[in-house]
């Protein structure tokens, strides 16, 4: 029995599939059911039903499957045939599901109309794998796999190849003989050899007999596509399509207006064969005199583009493991096949933070590639059991909607790097990206690594993405247990350098203390490993946010870019670093480029406000930052930064709005809020911007005299900076004084903010910057 139910945990819709008690008391029967489940846990494809976990709860057997709403492809015919273009569109699809099965060594062998689900949006979905079969190396039956020797002629009789019929051998192109099938009913609305025959009847008429052309009972179908349904069901496999891919191929074709399709195989008459010889002849020429003509032309003669993919994301990979505690593998898996692909230079990859949002999504990958900004998608799952692990992988192209490539790589633990190399070598070769050597190098895989401390190592980065405080202290713990079990593990340094260092920012933790320890752990990194982009950017920012070593940190970005180009945190961090030396133009087209590499990222989004409102392009930073907030309505900096923004455009009333939404995502209470923005609007509206900026200051002063921290108002260059606004230079140089004493990187911004250009010339002033290392 199947039923429906809810994934209280993953809210979602699944199905159930479960036996009832004692139904599986005999071996036979328990190879049955777990055939299901292992040949649909080596596939991901769009095209196919997902399994989430099978298992056992006492005496009862289950499989939880994705639940695919719609209706089943029988009941969309039901007795009557299915236009054309509905025919190509569904038949296409289930075209390319079979070519991911058998790519992954799956043999349907009961394909029907009722195993094929069309979900509400058109995607047809190959369900039910109960009768499997999985092929060894060589293409033969695994025969530890196989149901072969307990069952002789699996399957459902009238869609059954004549070789399942008379219990010979199968492979893929069994399938392929059913898939004519279910087009033969789409077709016409009948089965190819009648509804109601009599068991043995049919069996001989599915040896012997030829099935009656689709068009005498449906004269609109097209002589190309009755063509390809007679040639899947030719009696002997070898007349048959060889492969899916070339299903796939003709399909293709037909669905793009093109008749230059394989027909059903007969001897013409001499005449006719002669005529169709030189006709072939002609084609022949053609074909090779327009496969000389360059690419660029060809596209412009057939209006059809070639396909060029040169950006792409990488899709939460699914945890096939039935356990939610092993999403911590499912996800660093996925973190560490983003960062081998980002190493490729002609290639655009999305960063983590915008690609994680999708984690368990229903979303189409034509929708997810369109709000990304990307060609294509990768999809895939992992499976860890014991010391193994598998790591499956499909490449879909977004318009038009084709899956380009599909497979599976199995390893052990301590060859994950290898396995992660070859799915991202794979990807470049699908998409025709050229490598360079160094590039290839890096996409080696040939690192060994001690699962004992990578999976230490991957919990480590689950918990450091989660950026809070508690997240960032336990991927402390689990980073430093990896290097307890390998000395020499750099990514773990690595790891451990980037937590570090972004703690303070979450907490009320001593920058100074971990900027130390971010910077030693960063340096063991790139002595272990000098390829690490990672290592390199901490030390960068290290550089920059605690020395105030703009220069020494601008060699480290660059370093880690060449290493990594799609690491957006090094575009981002490199934007402010180059913002504090006042390089406004180019921090701009950084920023931008992290943008594009992580579109959803929300602090990357303020951050390109804030350096837009630092280079006076306050409506740019505004319509960021408005922008930011359709992402996320509560993030403190975002209020903090809008503010900012509409002060220096002279938007005082939308400042204060700002100021008190800041003030309350930042604790403090909704009615201290609105009575310090009551105060503000009193002040502005008596005194005009004097009044306004008097009042800022004064509250300042007094959460700094307590030690009450709201909008970081309270730090010593902001209050500088308030005392500029009213012309009071005495004590905007007091101020920077305190900023100087603590070290406030802020402080570089004196030399371009507006507010402090009439101090430039205060010899005070230039002192500041001087012991500061600044130069004007």
């Amino acid at each position: 029995m199947v039923y429906r139910a809810r994934d209280e945990k993953l809210q979602r819709d699944v199905a159930i599939k479960v036996l009832p008690a004692g139904a599986l008391g005999d071996e036979t029967a328990r190879k049955r059911f777990h055939q299901e489940a292992l040949a649909l846990s080596r596939i991901n494809h769009p095209n196919i039903g997902t399994v989430h976990e099978f298992g056992s709860e006492g005496p009862v057997n289950f499989l939880v499957m994705e639940y695919v709403a719609g209706s089943t492809v029988s009941e969309k015919v039901g007795g009557s045939p299915v236009p054309e273009r509905e025919i190509l569109h569904l038949g296409l699809q289930l075209a390319e599901g079979l070519a991911a099965a058998h790519a992954h060594g799956v043999v349907h062998r009961d394909l029907k109309p009722n195993n094929l689900r069309v979900t509400p949006d058109d995607r047809l979905k190959i369900l039910d794998f109960g009768l499997a079969m999985l092929l060894g190396p060589g293409g033969e039956p695994a025969p530890t796999q196989s149901l072969t020797e307990s069952y002789a002629a699996p399957g459902t009789l009238p869609y059954m190849a004549p070789e399942q019929v008379s219990g010979e051998a199968v492979d893929p192109r069994t399938d392929l003989y059913a898939a004519g099938g279910v087009l033969y009913e789409m077709a016409t609305g009948q089965r190819p050899f009648g509804q109601d025959r009599e068991p043995m009847r049919l069996m001989h008429a599915i040896l012997y007999d030829t099935p009656r052309p689709p068009s005498a009972s449906n004269p609109k179908i097209t002589p190309a596509l009755e063509g390809v349904i007679l040639k899947c069901l030719e009696k002997n496999p070898e007349h048959r399509y060889q492969s899916a891919k070339e299903l796939v191929a003709d399909l293709r074709r037909l669905t793009a207006g093109s008749t230059m399709v394989p027909v059903q195989r007969r001897e013409p008459p001499r005449r006719r064969r002669l005529m169709w010889e030189a006709a072939l002849g002609i084609a022949v020429a053609l074909a090779v005199a327009f496969a000389l003509v360059p690419g660029n032309w060809r596209e412009r003669l057939t209006g059809t583009p070639g396909t060029k993919i040169r950006s792409l994301a990488v899709l939460p990979l699914q945890n096939l493991s039935g356990d939610p505690e092993q999403d911590y593998f499912a996800d660093g898996m996925t973190d560490e096949l983003i960062t081998d692909l980002g190493k490729i230079s002609s290639l655009r990859v999305v960063s983590r933070t915008s690609v994680m949002q999708y984690k368990g999504t229903h979303k189409t990958v034509p929708k997810i590639a369109g709000e990304l900004g990307v060609d294509a998608v990768v999809e895939g799952s992992v499976l860890r059991s014991g010391e193994q692990a598998r790591i499956s992988a499909t490449l879909i192209q977004a318009k038009p909607e084709r899956q380009l490539w599909g497979d599976s790589y199995e390893g052990s633990l301590k060859d994950v790097f290898k396995l992660q190399g070859e799915v991202a070598q794979a990807v470049a070769r699908q998409i025709e990206i050229k490598l360079t050597p160094q590039e290839q190098a890096q996409l080696g895989g040939d690192r060994a690594v001690d699962p004992e401390a990578h999976d230490p190592y991957l919990r480590g980065l689950y918990y450091l993405n989660q950026r809070t405080a508690e997240s960032l202290k336990k991927s402390i713990e689990y980073f430093q247990m990896a290097i307890a079990k390998d000395p020499n593990y750099a990514l773990a340094y690595s790891g451990l350098a980037n937590a570090y260092h972004l703690l303070p920012v979450y907490s009320d933790l001593s920058p100074k203390e971990y900027h130390e320890r971010a910077q030693a752990a960063a340096l063991k990194a790139v002595q272990l490993d000098d390829s690490l982009a990672q290592a390199h950017t901490s030390l960068a920012a290290i550089a920059a946010d605690d020395d105030w070593d703009f220069a020494g940190a601008e060699r480290q970005f660059r370093r880690a870019i060449s290493l990594n180009p799609n690491y957006a945190t090094a575009h981002q961090w490199y934007a402010q670093c180059l913002t504090y030396m006042g390089r406004f133009d180019e921090a701009i087209t950084e920023i931008e480029k992290a943008q594009e590499l992580d579109p959803l990222s929300l602090i990357i989004r303020v951050t390109a406000g804030d350096i837009l409102t630092r280079a006076g392009k306050y409506d740019g930073a505004i319509d960021q930052l408005r922008k930011a907030l359709d992402l996320q309505k509560n993030y403190p900096l975002t209020h903090q930064a809008l503010r900012d923004a509409y002060e220096y455009k002279g938007m005082y009333q939308e400042a204060i709005a700002e100021s008190e939404t800041a003030a309350v995502t930042q604790g403090e209470s909704a009615e201290e809020a609105s009575r310090e923005a009551a105060t503000l609007r009193e002040a502005y509206s008596r005194d005009g911007e004097k009044g306004y900026w008097r009042a800022r200051v004064e509250r300042a002063e007094e959460d700094a005299r307590k030690g009450k921290i709201i909008n970081y108002d309270e730090s010593p260059y902001n209050i500088a900076r308030f005392y500029a606004r009213l012309g009071n230079a005495d004590a905007a140089v007091k101020w920077l004084r305190k900023a100087l004493e603590g070290r406030e990187i802020a402080l570089a911004y004196v030399r371009t903010a507006p507010e402090f250009q009439s101090l430039q010339s205060d010899p005070r002033v230039r002192k500041i910057l001087e012991q500061a290392g600044f130069s004007q």
